[in-house]
Formats: C-alpha cells, sequence, structure tokens
C-alpha cells in the first residue's frame, strides 16, 4: 500500500511540475510573441517616411499615424482589461490626442507595447486561464489577449498600403 501510494504521490508531483513549466513556457511564448510584434510594428514606423504620417489614403480613412496609434490605443485596452491594471491613458486616447508626427507616434507606439509586455509578465499562467465575458459568452484571458494581437496585426497589414501608396516597400515578414 505504501508503494502504491508514494508511486501517486510522485506522479502528482511529477504532472503538476510538468504543467507548471509548460505554463510557464507558454507565458514566456507570450511576452516573446509581442516582443517580436513590438519590433515588426517598429519595422513599419521606421520605413514611412516623415511626411506620410499624415497619409489618408481616402478622406474617411485614418491616417498612417492614426493607423498606428489607434493600434497603440488598444494595446493599452486588452491588457488592462484582461489584467486588470488600470489604464494609464485614463480616457485619453493616443489617436486623438498624439500629433501625426513620425517621433510622437514612435514613441506612442513603442510605450503601448512596453506597456503591454511588462503587463503580461506581470501575470501568472493561471490569471492567463481565468475567465471573463465578452459579449455575452466566456472565454479566457488568454484568448482575450490573443484577440488584442490579432488586432494589431489587422492594423499592420492595412498600414502596408500606406507604405505601397509612398513607393516604400514593406518590411520583410518576422513570422518567426
Amino acid at each position: 500500500m505504501m508503494k502504491k501510494l508514494t508511486f501517486l504521490f510522485t506522479f502528482m508531483v511529477m504532472v503538476f511540475a510538468c504543467t507548471t513549466v509548460y505554463a510557464q513556457a507558454t507565458n514566456d511564448q507570450i511576452v516573446a510573441e509581442w516582443q517580436r510584434a513590438k519590433n515588426y510594428t517598429k519595422a513599419y514606423l521606421d520605413a514611412m517616411p516623415d511626411d506620410g504620417y499624415g497619409l489618408k489614403p481616402t478622406p474617411e480613412m485614418r491616417s498612417f499615424a492614426g493607423q498606428m496609434l489607434h493600434l497603440a490605443d488598444d494595446n493599452y485596452f486588452f491588457t488592462c482589461w484582461v489584467s486588470g491594471k488600470t489604464n494609464p491613458l485614463g480616457k485619453t486616447s493616443l489617436e486623438k490626442t498624439v500629433g501625426p508626427t513620425k517621433a510622437a507616434t514612435i514613441k506612442a507606439v513603442m510605450d503601448s507595447y512596453d506597456f503591454a509586455i511588462s503587463t503580461i509578465q506581470g501575470m501568472t499562467p493561471a490569471q492567463l486561464q481565468e475567465t471573463m465575458k465578452v459579449s455575452g459568452k466566456e472565454f479566457s484571458k488568454f484568448i482575450v489577449l490573443n484577440k488584442g494581437f490579432e488586432h494589431q496585426t489587422h492594423h499592420r497589414g492595412q498600414a502596408t498600403v500606406y507604405l505601397r501608396l509612398k513607393g516604400v516597400t514593406p518590411p520583410q515578414e518576422m513570422l518567426f
């Protein structure tokens, strides 16, 4: 009987240890993906000439700076939403308050990534698995955070058109 209990205890400890290591690897992977996205977005910001930050393909569309500042606003929104942190912007929108210059836009966007990455690093795997209600459905915070990641990818993709309109070749893909 003692051998069975020892075996069962050892097995449970191993499962717990493996789960903890896997969960930490997952957190590390999430942070690495956000860092990669930060670098990729910075390449887009750097590629656009100074005079292209106010570019609007049509009057009703956002400017290039507007696209990137909207991306930054939602980096704050999604990470605050899943973490419970207070948004350091308050109710302010970068898109509406930051001038459409290259320097100001790059600073605001990079600050949003730094905040997002720091916030994600401060979350535990258990917190990322907690659920929250979104549009009447339950989702893990990890899934909601992934929606924020998807959102930034969407706007970075739209920025490709702006670069092409300025005669600039978009940065090489940074998928890995």
